[in-house]
């Protein structure tokens, strides 16, 4: 099934740098074309709009007198250039973005699938059309986690069957063991972030929206940190299952940052494909259909 079947995405025009960091029986359908006339309605649509990635972002002084630093249009040169050498191994195939809640995998996603000319959907986002438009909170709140994740499973099986598309999933999707079976359909990809970066990103945009941190009292960045690094410590090894991992830390060393703060969601999509592209040459470009 390629992208044609996914007709109504909905795709804000603009990735803005402040967004980073926010066992069912699904696939017997009877249907020849499930997951267009399911109950499941991805809204999802051929982009029409242009994606404005954002290069803006401190640079230290000694940056730029060593002339290491890099320039939008120099990133823009990159991200092109990088997304044609990934397409012929790529073949199609979905690119599914894991990791920690706040980790970025919504505005990243997002530059990903401008540059390879992919469609792009929230894994979170489709749960929520599939439960009447409520949050992901107010599903916790009503449901309990556990309906979540079968409806989240649901969701990843639906997509596993598609093509063209780069996909942000939540933070504990990686929980599941069947999950990563449809995951692995694709090529998967973890974002890997500092737990004391996540927990500034947070903490600066309150917890309303992250059930699993919500109800905690105290300090937000002291909260967020304890609860992150607990959540850390169950899912580490799951993040490990990931075909590609980007370690944010690495590219800041590589790019002489001095802190995680200071990288723009384009230095972390440039690593996700030249990552990706890693995974392609390893494998040999093998692709079998699924």
């Amino acid at each position: 099934m390629d992208v044609k079947a996914a007709q109504r995405l909905h795709l804000s025009p603009v990735v803005r740098p402040d967004m980073i960091g926010r066992r069912p029986s699904c696939c017997s359908f009877g249907m020849s074309r499930p997951f267009v006339s399911a109950k499941l309605s991805l809204r999802m649509r051929r982009r029409t709009t242009t994606v404005e990635v954002s290069c803006s972002y401190n640079v230290p002084a000694s940056t730029l007198e060593s002339g290491s630093v890099r320039t939008p249009l120099d990133e823009e040169l990159i991200l092109k250039n990088k997304s044609q050498e990934i397409q012929p191994n790529l073949n199609g195939r979905c690119i599914y973005l894991v990791g920690m809640m706040g980790s970025g995998k919504t505005t990243v996603g997002k530059i990903m699938s401008q540059v390879l000319g992919y469609s792009f959907c929230d894994s979170d986002a489709l749960v929520e059309e599939e439960v009447g438009g409520n949050s992901v909170a107010d599903i916790f709140k009503s449901h309990g986690e556990p309906f979540f994740r079968n409806k989240e499973t649901e969701v990843l099986c639906k997509l596993s069957q598609m093509h063209r598309l780069v996909i942000s999933t939540g933070g504990g999707a990686v929980t599941r063991p069947i999950n990563w079976k449809y995951m692995h359909k694709g090529v998967s990809v973890w974002l890997d972030v500092p737990v004391e970066a996540l927990a500034q990103r947070i903490a600066a945009v309150g917890t309303n929206s992250r059930p699993l941190l919500h109800y905690e009292a105290g300090d937000p960045y002291k909260r967020a940190f304890m609860r992150l690094s607990a959540i850390f410590e169950e899912r580490g090894d799951a993040y490990a299952n990931a075909n590609a991992r980007v370690s944010l830390k690495n590219i800041a060393m590589k790019l002489g940052k001095r802190d995680v703060s200071e990288l723009s969601p384009t230095d972390i999509a440039i690593e996700a494909l030249e990552q990706i592209d890693y995974f392609l040459k390893g494998e040999g470009g093998f692709y079998a259909e699924c």
